[in-house]
């Protein structure tokens, strides 16, 4: 398994796995009509955006097995003056899960806030119901800081979304 940068090809490949990773884990969450409907089309909305025409501080990179992407981090850098850089999307595919990809997308996203961000740390949200996902951030140091409610995508109500910080993201490197 490789990690590259992403490009404007991944489009297609990154949004099904965005989605894919949405049903599986958003649903009760987000709205089951978005999740059965308009996921895979607004996921590939916004990565036909990031990746034809990636904003400077935007750092994404792929997981790849062979010509399979299996994996896939998105980092905002430098997107708050308190916590630092935003890692907006972590996600790997179902049947990789638990062989070191997402730690290692997490590593990367780490060195890229270590290398061209300007304020040092990194946070991210993870749905309130998904024990497994604040587990495996909880597992790699990171720390519970806050809450937000905010609305899903798709409508349907609200969410809550726990903030896990790593005010210094070099504990995130793989030894």
């Amino acid at each position: 398994m490789d990690l590259r940068p992403a490009t404007e090809r991944d489009v297609e490949a990154v949004a099904a796995l965005h989605a894919d990773s949405w049903r599986r884990h958003y649903r009760g969450a987000f709205s089951d009509a978005y999740l059965d409907g308009d996921v895979f089309a607004d996921r590939r909305a916004v990565w036909s955006q990031r990746l034809t025409a990636p904003d400077p501080v935007d750092d994404t990179v792929v997981a790849v097995d062979g010509e399979a992407i299996v994996g896939f981090a998105h980092t905002i850098l430098d997107d708050d003056p308190e916590w630092g850089a935003l890692l907006d999307n972590l996600h790997v595919a179902h049947d990789v899960k638990g062989t070191g990809i997402g730690t290692r997308l997490m590593a990367r996203s780490a060195a890229a806030v270590l290398d061209r961000g300007e304020r040092p740390g990194l946070y991210l949200w993870v749905l309130e119901g998904n024990a497994a996902a604040q587990a495996f951030y909880g597992a790699r140091g990171g720390r519970l800081v806050d809450r937000e409610v905010t609305e899903p995508p798709g409508g349907g109500g609200t969410i809550v979304g726990p903030r896990y910080v790593w005010p210094d993201p070099s504990v995130l490197f793989i030894e």
